[in-house]
């Protein structure tokens, strides 16, 4: 039985920590564990999500919530309640709904505060992993018998009904997806012919044929196959290291202007295609090369493939000059950079190269900004040393990626705990309840404190492409290290909320101190526009765009300015500014006004903001009328407000919620779910920017429909159901976040609750 362990080092040697493994989760199999009552009970909820796995694709989180239930020793929960269409909605309606939820709720909070959860959902995490440990030998090592069943339950579970798999689990099959997924089985032990005992192997090997084969694998993917040996570095579009050893001032320097998740996924992947690094070709890998191909492999002319991307990938087609620039780079700059005298350049561009990647490595204690980059550095670094210490140090921290539910084994983007603790606390203040939730509330106080970021990234980080972090929150876990503007402007919020409250319920202040640090942390990466960047200043030109390698991503290639990023800024400095009017007061007022504009700007004809990290307009709408009523505007004095409340309430369906598809995101256009369902995490960000903006005093309706259907939709034991994913990145990949379904009903029932007290 699978068990989830967490703030535990596990006896690893390798594993290093800020702050004695707080917020680290990881899964461990003990073969010996679990009652035969627990056992059946997992084979039911994986048997039930397998036969509806084509209309319901997301896992519900069940064995950490079935483990945490009853690790927590559950106490009775208040009995959910339905309201017929004639019942009013009530203020005891809501308390009894909002108790039942936050009880549920407190029930699966880990012991170190923060709420475990997954956050994954793009199928190209895992494979990625299962192809470096079989190229550096270590699969069976690493991934025990019961990984590798988990991982394949995972993979078939997500296979569509056509054979191929998806981009994401919600997307329809693209080349990337089914390749990497139909390799990983490959390379786990299933056979490739008819007679194989699972046929969703033959089916996926078909669809990859039929659609053209792996020549139309977008450039992540190629890379990865030619790592294993099935396709060929001619194939594959230059990655030249040199361009690490670029002046500072250069427009195109990867370390200075590219955004940092690009750059760090570049960085060791110049260093192994600089090596021109292939992992032993062994029989399985020469089978490989015979099964995924529509003519033989000797026959490919490699060079015509490197542009190559099947048209069911294809979201960022590449502009002309792009193509040129690689066509130069190939045929013209790596012939001259192969030779001697210029190959010395490559060796010192490889040893710089790899110096930075060291660095990245320590500094996140080997987690690496995520999951993509954490797989590349590590074959990098066994690529240098196979025996070196960097390499231990990464094999370490796998475990910290994979993720259990009912459909199987997955890879995180990395996780999210930070930034579902710091929504969950405001969802539970918001009831005003917080004296019969004391509890969860210090646990959960305890986790943001000893999260925030205490030290800068060692040594001379400006030089290693790296920003101020003391003072900072990261989406994660202390260890991690990556600041981030929204979660250190949502970790203060959070903070001067708790110093408003009694100690004796829910603990100790944070320090003044490390509140001004993260003032400073935030002030420090305001645009000049105003708006805010995810994780470092907009340092590059919007040009460059125009070179984003990749085919099925958008805005990946440099940092830019997101509205919920600036609307999370905006009010953690308004409040700080409300309770600590002293410190950097006019750069405060200043950056507030600033931001403020960006918001404004921003807004869409229709009344909407396009959120870029939810899906997608109901989350960047929340984000903005909460940052705007932070500000003191509201209906009567906004025309702004005016118009987001009517886009919402023009997108209100009948039965009184919000469903908005993932597709919203990748078409830039609102999209309704397919059928015009409802999803309850949108419902509550709609309701809540409604509620806060002031729209019951014009029309109570409308909120109180949304507001019935959240009551009506509360399982028995305060949970509520695991419906459509409502995470987006890069415009056009999903990311589930499983708690969301729980902390935003809270949220908006909680801020509900005040306009039926005063009623």
């Amino acid at each position: 039985m699978w068990k989830l362990k967490i703030a535990e080092g596990g006896g690893e040697e390798w594993l290093t920590t800020t702050n004695n493994h707080v917020g680290r989760q990881h899964w461990e199999f003990d073969p010996d564990s679990g009652t035969e009552e627990e056992l059946a009970e997992i084979d039911k909820i994986r048997n039930n999500f397998k036969t509806n796995r084509f209309e319901n694709k997301q896992s519900a989180d069940l064995l950490m919530r079935m483990q945490l239930k009853k690790e927590n020793q559950v106490k009775e929960i208040p009995e959910a309640i339905k309201l017929e269409e004639t019942d009013e909605v009530t203020n005891e309606a809501v308390t009894i709904t909002l108790r039942t939820a936050i009880s549920f709720y407190s029930t699966i909070q880990a012991h170190d505060g923060h709420w475990p959860a997954e956050s994954a959902g793009p199928l190209f995490f895992l494979p990625p992993l299962v192809i470096a440990l079989y190229v550096t030998g270590d699969m069976t090592a690493i991934l025990t018998p019961a990984h590798q069943l988990e991982i394949k339950r995972y993979i078939y579970n997500h296979q569509n009904e056509d054979g191929g798999w998806g981009l994401h689990i919600e997307g329809h099959s693209t080349m990337f997806g089914s390749v990497l997924s139909y390799i990983t089985l490959r390379l786990l032990g299933e056979e490739a012919d008819s007679g194989a005992e699972n046929m969703a192997v033959v089916k996926g090997r078909k669809w990859i044929l039929d659609h053209g084969g792996a020549i139309g694998t977008p450039s992540w993917g190629k890379f990865w196959l030619t790592v294993l040996g099935v396709y060929e570095w001619s194939g594959c579009n230059p990655m030249p290291p040199e361009f690490w050893l670029l002046p500072k001032f250069f427009p195109i320097h990867p370390g200075y202007k590219m955004l940092c998740y690009c750059r760090l996924v570049y960085m060791p992947m110049s260093y192994l295609y600089g090596k021109r690094f292939v992992g032993r070709i062994t029989s399985l890998v020469k089978a490989l090369r015979q099964e995924i191909y529509t003519e033989p492999y000797e026959d490919i002319i490699w060079n015509n493939a490197r542009n190559s991307c099947a048209k069911e990938d294809l979201y960022y087609p590449h502009p002309l000059v792009q193509d040129m620039v690689w066509d130069v780079l190939h045929n013209v700059a790596e012939p001259i950079l192969a030779r001697w005298p210029f190959s010395k350049l490559r060796e010192r561009a490889l040893k710089v190269t790899m110096e930075h990647v060291h660095y990245e490595d320590q500094s996140s204690r080997y987690l690496c900004i995520g999951c993509v980059e954490k797989v590349v550095c590590l074959i990098a670094t066994w690529v240098e040393d196979p025996n070196g210490d960097a390499y231990k140090h990464h094999l370490a921290r796998i475990p910290d990626y994979f993720w259990v539910a009912e459909d199987g084994m997955k890879m995180q983007s990395f996780g999210c705990q930070m930034w579902d603790a710091a929504f969950a606390i405001q969802a539970i203040m918001s009831s005003n309840l917080t004296k019969e939730y004391g509890p969860t509330l210090k646990k959960a106080h305890d986790f943001v404190k000893s999260s925030q970021v205490r030290d800068n990234p060692p040594g001379d980080f400006s030089k290693m492409y790296r920003h101020t972090s003391k003072g900072a929150w990261t989406f994660s876990i202390q260890d991690h290290g990556w600041q981030v503007s929204d979660c250190t402007a949502e970790g203060l919020k959070v903070s001067l909320l708790y110093s408003k409250m009694s100690q004796e319920l829910v603990g100790e202040k944070l320090e003044t101190e490390c509140l001004h640090d993260a003032v400073n942390v935030i002030l420090s990466l305001q645009s000049e526009n105003g708006g805010f960047p995810a994780w470092e200043p907009q340092r590059a030109y919007s040009w460059l765009e125009k070179f984003n390698p990749t085919e099925f991503f958008e805005d990946v290639l440099i940092e830019r300015e997101y509205l919920e990023c600036t609307s999370s800024a905006i009010q953690g400095l308004a409040l700080f500014k409300k309770l600590h009017p002293r410190h950097r007061t006019k750069e405060i007022e200043n950056c507030i006004s600033r931001a403020l504009k960006y918001i404004h700007d921003t807004q869409n004809p229709d009344g909407s903001w396009y959120g870029c990290w939810g899906i997608c307009y109901t989350y960047g709408t929340w984000f903005a009328v909460d940052a705007l009523v932070a500000c003191g505007e509201n209906l009567n004095n906004s025309l702004t407000l005016r118009k987001a409340c009517e886009f919402l309430l023009s997108r209100q369906l009948p039965n009184g919620g919000w469903g908005e598809s993932y597709l919203s995101s990748a078409n830039k256009e609102y999209t309704n779910l397919d059928g015009n369902r409802s999803n309850l995490v949108q419902t509550s960000w709609a309701l809540i920017s409604l509620i806060k903006a002031g729209q019951a005093k014009v029309d109570h309706t409308p909120i109180k429909r949304g507001i019935r259907l959240l009551i009506n939709s509360q399982m028995e034991d305060g949970d509520f159901p695991q419906q459509e994913i409502t995470g987006v990145f890069m415009k056009n990949c999903t990311l589930n976040y499983s708690s969301f379904r729980n902390i935003f009903p809270i949220w908006a029932l909680g801020e509900y609750r005040h306009i039926v007290k005063r009623a």
